[in-house]
């Protein structure tokens, strides 16, 4: 298998959000580069398209998709994909990656990125889908692993191996979730160092990570993806092996997508993130350089 390219500066970026698009393009932060969710410009016009524009002439640019439902059976929504296509082409982003979920289903659509099995039947489906989704886009995506809260007693893969295999059936390449590999660790009982040891890191082209919130229902601890608060210390040492495991800086980002605080809070995040990869690489590189 190849190592996955992308054009995106091996840097910390940040969501983006209509908030922040004042803030950005009257004081241009120090930052490497943004994400949006093509689902919010997926009008024909408007503010949104303007701001955006306008910032994306001068940061890299991101689209991290939640719509596209790549595990539905029922195969991809045609218009979805059309009005994703026409925003590739208006913006060209760096990159583009979605979920492995489904949300989906002969016309109903759910608010949810739910969970699928990891076994044959699942892989064929997902792998048909990428390929329509890669085809009519003429370029490669990256496919997420999800937070979880529950397993199939179906699956005849581990979640790392199901990953494996759609990376060798399609040639896309992985959004490796530093925060949903530790949520789904702690949900299901699984050691999120020996997932992180078993993933297929060549195809990587992008990190995410986020804050998670730890709710007590019935007497058990649930963690919640929920992208509302600073990425938690547990989380951030798992990054630090994850970043160890791949051996050089890639494109990270911080998502913040609930009870969003001040831009200044993200890029705080940001420059942690920053600070862990120099931590990790710039010892390493002066001396090579010695």
């Amino acid at each position: 298998m190849n190592n996955i390219t992308t054009s995106l500066p091996a840097s910390s970026g940040v969501s983006l959000k209509p908030k922040y698009y004042k803030t950005v393009l009257n004081t241009m932060p120090r930052v490497g580069w943004f994400e949006v969710h093509p689902e919010n410009y997926m009008g024909s016009g408007g503010p949104p398209h303007k701001y955006l524009t306008e910032i994306r002439n001068h940061y890299p640019l991101s689209m991290h998709g939640v719509g596209m439902s790549l595990g539905s059976a029922s195969g991809i929504d045609e218009s979805h994909l059309k009005a994703l296509c026409e925003l590739v082409r208006r913006y060209e982003p760096e990159q583009v990656s979605e979920h492995l979920s489904w949300s989906h289903i002969n016309g109903t659509f759910l608010n949810d990125l739910l969970p699928l099995p990891y076994h044959q039947e699942s892989l064929q489906i997902m792998s048909a889908n990428i390929d329509k989704v890669q085809n009519t886009l003429g370029r490669s995506i990256l496919v997420e692993n999800p937070s979880t809260y529950i397993a199939f007693s179906t699956s005849s893969w581990s979640e790392p191996e199901f990953l494996q295999e759609l990376v060798k059936r399609t040639g896309c390449g992985l959004l490796l979730d530093v925060n949903n590999i530790f949520v789904s660790a702690c949900n299901q009982g699984f050691d999120p160092y020996n997932y992180l040891a078993n993933f297929p890191v060549a195809a990587v082209g992008e990190i995410h990570l986020a804050g998670h919130s730890i709710q007590n229902i019935d007497g058990i601890e649930i963690r919640i993806d929920d992208h509302g608060s600073p990425v938690k210390d547990s989380v951030w040492d798992l990054q630090e092996a994850a970043l160890v495991r791949l051996g050089k800086p890639y494109p990270v980002l911080i998502e913040w997508d609930t009870d969003t605080p001040e831009l200044s809070v993200l890029l705080h995040e940001a420059v942690k993130s920053e600070n862990l990869i120099k931590k990790l690489f710039l010892k390493k590189d002066n001396t090579a350089a010695a």
